[in-house]
Order: C-alpha cells, then structure tokens, then sequence
C-alpha cells in the first residue's frame, strides 16, 4: 500500500525545481538598464552586502542550533549535520577578501529570545528559521549576479530541506 501525503522524496524533488526555477529566472535578465550596464562598483558592493547579510543570518542561525542542542541533548544527534551544512553555506556565501584585507573573525551575534522547554517546539522553531532562511536568499535572487544567484539558489534549497527535515525530527522527538 502505498502512502499518501508529502513523502521526503517529493519534498526534496520539489524544492529542486523551485532552486532551478529561481537560478533560471535570477540569470534570465540583464544587467543593462536604458544607458548600459550597471557600474562595476555599485555591483560588487550589492552584492557584497548580500553576502554579508546572508553570513550575519546564518550565524544567527547557527547560534540558535548551538542553544537548542545544548537546551535538549536528545535533539542535538539530529541536528548536527544540519548545523555543519548551515557552516558551510556561511563559509562559501561570505564575501571575498581583498589582498592584505585582515580576515576579521567577529563573534556570532546572540541569537534573540529563549528557547522553547518544549523539543518539539524547539525543533519547529528551528524550522521555521531555516524556512525564514530560505524564503530570504530566494528573495535575493532578484538583485543577485548571476554567480551569487546560483549559490544563493542552492542555499534556499538546502534551507527549505532542512526545514522539512527539521519538522519531521520535530515529530519523532520525545517530550
């Protein structure tokens, strides 16, 4: 028999498609405007700003892993190779260095508010952060290069899986 309702295939499929619907509509247009092309300068500073906001979210996020695993040990197995995947999207969105440019490690800001006393709670808080996540770099996209685009793509789409996976641990959690 075979089951009905949102299996984790399909929602990985799904938000596949979307990630390749957002990369193929975010390279579709062009960069020029009535006059031409838009200033180098003004690019490479969007987009640095981008990046850097889209780092600032992910340490916030990682803050907020680090709060719930240490608030419900139980939960903390499930949520370890979610957290090291959300420390990676940190490292490949954070913008490049120029030469002699100090590396200025700055400590993760603290996260806002508690943690819920409830797992399960926590777990769905956290989900809904990763969802906020995604929702954030697919929104991006529109002012993105085409580079950044694609990573930015990729990272919705992993944020939106966690999400998903995220609720799913949510509902094998123990209270």
């Amino acid at each position: 028999m075979r089951r009905t309702g949102t299996t984790r295939r399909g929602a990985l499929t799904a938000t596949g498609a979307l990630a390749l619907g957002a990369v193929l509509t975010g390279c579709g247009g062009d960069d020029e405007g009535a006059g031409g092309k838009k200033p180098a300068r003004a690019t490479a500073k969007a987009e640095k700003a981008l990046r850097e906001k889209a780092v600032r979210d992910g340490a916030l996020l990682l803050a907020r892993y680090d709060l719930v695993a240490e608030a419900h040990p139980a939960t903390a197995a499930g949520l370890v190779p979610l957290r090291a995947a959300v420390a990676e999207h940190g490292k490949a969105l954070a913008p490049p260095r120029a030469k002699g440019e100090p590396k200025g490690d700055k400590a993760p800001p603290a996260p806002a508010g508690p943690v819920s006393a409830d797992p399960k709670a926590a777990v769905r808080e956290l989900a809904a952060a990763e969802r906020r996540r995604a929702d954030a770099h697919t929104e991006a996209l529109l002012t993105a290069g085409p580079e950044l685009a694609r990573l930015l793509a990729s990272v919705a789409a992993a944020a939106a899986a966690h999400a998903y996976l995220l609720t799913e641990l949510a509902e094998e959690t123990a209270v």
